[in-house]
């Protein structure tokens, strides 16, 4: 499609400069001229994840994550080419995405556009390359899920604290008999819902100038038509009025554990920031409250975090736990509430709340000199709504203060917003 047809908008910003176009066929493509690397990052983020399936289909973004790899109208074996040209690539999924990379030379910049232009534009669909990924993926799922020590957490946790949402399965999906159900027609269906060009992100970070860079994408993607699929409805989580609570046994786990989760705001929200600082003020090494507390002082448990799920959606803040050996299940969690009251009860030292965001900025810092995070990034702010976050979050981190962060702990930490899970060690004795 003719350049004409783009809209173009430029940043120049002391830490990640990037210029951005939309193709006209809609896809967006963002681009970090990094002069410090002979290697060029292609990264693609495609709209979709686990919450756009139906929930007696899930498991297809992640499906199609192992079927992107199995071959193209032109090219039968991906990876042979990413090899030749020096290459690497992978892929994963979320519950809000899936993301596919490509690190190559930047001389073989094209072979990685090829590519994934190719399997955008005629992904080879037959029923031999379903039954294939077909078994990896419930393979997957056996050993990681159903087979694994405290493997099937997600698979428990999720349906008990999402009640509505999608976010109530796990990427992996509900059970292996989704996979095992999932006819070619579905699948071909799937991925012309969601695999197009205006329903991705194409950001390139590395040793190529910006304008090259929108020449070589409106090159190889420009003609593919877009599908101008209506927006998913997500149903959304209504606001949890009561705890719930579910208590799970498994001969095969080495200790008792527990799990309590707490509703919170969306990755674009402040909630999410501030619930991103207690998190780390909570957990964040041995030097945080939850491990001086209760590892090393009270010693209940052997190990214990507090994180949050960021989701793009309204998410989980996750106290983990697994108890030591004579600790009792109710034990932990009186520990875990009243660790939870002493944060919203005692002070916060402003040197406390500096430490962590200083750690924090730090890490964003850090992140983004690498190219290759630096593509990854600039497609995820790009889909979480604005791309220039890629400069401007750590300011986010910054303008918090200890009344926003109370306010936080306050609002997500109520009791009827909690679901909890006891995962025991199954008494031998017992039937």
């Amino acid at each position: 499609m003719p350049a004409a047809n783009r809209t173009n908008t430029h940043f120049d910003t002391p830490m990640v400069p990037f210029a951005r176009t939309i193709l006209g066929n809609g896809l967006t493509v963002i681009c970090n001229t990094d002069r410090s690397t002979p290697f060029v990052s292609v990264n693609i983020l495609y709209k979709v994840g686990s919450r756009n399936e139906q929930a007696d289909k899930t498991g297809f973004a992640h499906l199609f994550e192992h079927l992107m790899f199995g071959g193209s109208l032109h090219i039968p074996d991906y990876d042979r080419h990413v090899q030749s040209a020096g290459g690497d690539s992978n892929a994963y999924t979320t519950n809000d995405l899936t993301n596919y990379y490509i690190t190559i030379p930047a001389a073989n910049i094209e072979t990685a556009l090829w590519l994934e232009s190719d399997r955008m534009a005629g992904l080879c669909f037959s029923q031999h390359a379903l039954d294939i990924q077909r078994q990896v993926v419930i393979e997957e799922f056996k050993q990681r899920y159903l087979n694994q020590p405290y493997g099937d957490i997600w698979l428990k946790l999720r349906p008990l604290a999402y009640q509505v949402h999608p976010y109530r399965w796990a990427t992996i999906g509900i059970s292996p008999e989704h996979i095992e159900r999932a006819r070619l027609g579905d699948v071909e269906a799937f991925f012309r819902r969601y695999y197009a060009p205006d329903n991705a992100i194409l950001a390139i970070s590395g040793n190529i100038e910006e304008e090259k860079a929108f020449r070589l994408v409106e090159k190889w993607f420009g003609d593919i038509p877009p599908v101008h699929a209506p927006a998913s409805s997500i149903p959304q989580e209504p606001r949890q009025t009561a705890e719930r609570r579910l208590v799970s046994e498994d001969n095969e786990v080495p200790a008792d554990a527990i799990y309590k989760v707490f509703h919170m705001g969306g990755r674009d929200s402040e909630n999410f920031y501030a619930a991103d600082i207690i998190s780390d003020i909570l957990s964040n090494g041995q030097s945080a409250r939850l491990y001086v507390d209760l590892v090393k002082n009270a010693r209940l448990f052997s190990g214990i975090d507090a994180y949050v799920t960021g989701d793009m959606d309204p998410g989980l803040f996750i106290f983990s736990g697994k108890l030591s050996e004579d600790t009792g299940i109710r034990e932990a969690e009186e520990a875990i509430d009243r660790a939870i009251e002493q944060f919203i009860d005692s002070p916060i030292t402003e040197r406390e709340l500096q430490k962590i965001i200083h750690k924090t900025e730090a890490r964003i810092a850090y992140g983004e000199i690498n190219y290759q995070n630096k593509a990854g990034n600039l497609a995820f702010f790009e889909y979480l709504g604005d791309v220039n976050l890629i400069n401007t979050e750590a300011s986010r981190y910054r303008d918090l203060d200890i009344p926003k962060i109370k306010a936080a702990a306050c609002e997500i930490f109520r009791r009827e917003n909690s679901s909890t899970l006891y995962y025991l060690k199954k008494n031998p004795s017992n039937p």
